[in-house]
């Protein structure tokens, strides 16, 4: 989902640099020392997971675990994105840094989206078919969002873009499916051995603190 440079208009990019500076703030400052560790782990997954790319047009299809981030980091998902998406940037070229704003918002907020929407349901005291629905709807969800996003981005810089934001959000359909089942894997994995990870307690300090 990398928008490269040169495609959105200057409004679009100024836009998503301000929300995305606002995510991260928010992010940081929810981000506890002892938490460094596993958002780093968490933001290499993600680093690593979006490197095999398609390009679809001014962008590309790829996994990208943000629905995954978004159970486990919350707003915590922003810094985390962003850091990965740097890197792409400078290391492979993949998106680049005027556009680095609306790719990491594009990510990260449906992530975000998610976690408010699905981290009951995967916590530790959900029972087994609620979890494992909650976690396939929240890898799908969160990608089908960020398609949307994507879509939205280059049809808000001209009209002509419209075919294109077509293409990408149809092209990320399957990615959908592969999505959710990885996202199910992954908090199934994590039950097991992290439960904490998925506890309640998070969702109710994430939402007195926003």
């Amino acid at each position: 989902m990398h928008i490269s440079e040169g495609i959105l208009s200057p409004g679009v990019l100024i836009a998503g640099a301000g929300l995305t500076a606002a995510g991260v703030a928010i992010g940081l400052r929810k981000l506890e020392i002892e938490e460094i560790p596993s958002v780093g782990i968490l933001s290499a997954a993600f680093f690593v997971a979006s490197l095999v790319h398609v390009p679809v047009g001014p962008s590309s299809v790829h996994l990208i675990l943000n629905g995954m981030l978004g159970l486990i980091l919350g707003w915590k998902a922003f810094p985390a994105i962003l850091v990965g998406l740097s890197l792409q940037a400078l290391l492979f070229q993949f998106g680049g840094i005027t556009t680095l704003g609306v790719n990491t918002l594009n990510m990260a907020l449906p992530a975000v989206v998610c976690y408010y929407l699905f981290k009951q349901g995967v916590g530790r005291d959900s029972r087994r078919s609620v979890f494992m629905v909650s976690a396939f709807a929240c890898g799908s969800c969160a990608i089908f969002l960020s398609g949307l996003m994507v879509g939205l981005s280059l049809y808000l810089t001209g009209e002509p873009f419209l075919p294109v934001a077509k293409l990408v959000v149809a092209a990320h359909l399957p990615i959908m499916l592969i999505e959710g089942f990885l996202t199910a894997a992954c908090v199934l994995f994590l039950r097991k051995v992290k439960p904490e990870l998925l506890g309640e307690n998070h969702v109710a300090e994430c939402i007195r603190g926003a």
